[in-house]
């Protein structure tokens, strides 16, 4: 018979990963409330996309790449994707508000040099 030692259920022993970071004690869960419950307090929702086979591969090779997985890199471009969209949607709004023409600059939010200076 072995005899183990109980640790104590403190933050300290989570947090510095005495406690919880064993796989072999590890199972996921199968409780659905439970899954719901974590996905609303992260305000995570699963969804089901299909992308052709390329893209997906190309995808998991600059996921490889860069050290993470594949799902973690699509949230990383479309966050980025609509960051960048929202700026510019809001930067087009402001210029309409003022009466400007966005389509005389010259890209880089800077109005077009004259030929003077």
């Amino acid at each position: 018979m072995t005899n183990t030692k109980k640790i104590a259920g403190t933050t300290e022993n989570w947090e510095s990963r005495i406690l919880g970071a064993d796989e072999k004690y590890a199972k996921p869960s199968t409780d659905k409330s439970a899954k719901k419950a974590l996905n609303d307090s992260l305000g995570m929702q699963m969804i089901s996309i299909r992308f052709q086979k390329s893209l997906l591969e190309e995808l998991k090779m600059i996921a490889d790449i860069n050290g993470i997985g594949y799902q973690p890199l699509i949230k990383q471009v479309l966050q980025r994707f609509v960051d960048a969209e929202k700026k510019d949607l809001l930067r087009k709004k402001a210029a309409d508000a003022r009466g400007e023409d966005l389509s005389t600059r010259n890209g880089n939010d800077e109005p077009p040099q004259s030929a003077a200076g």
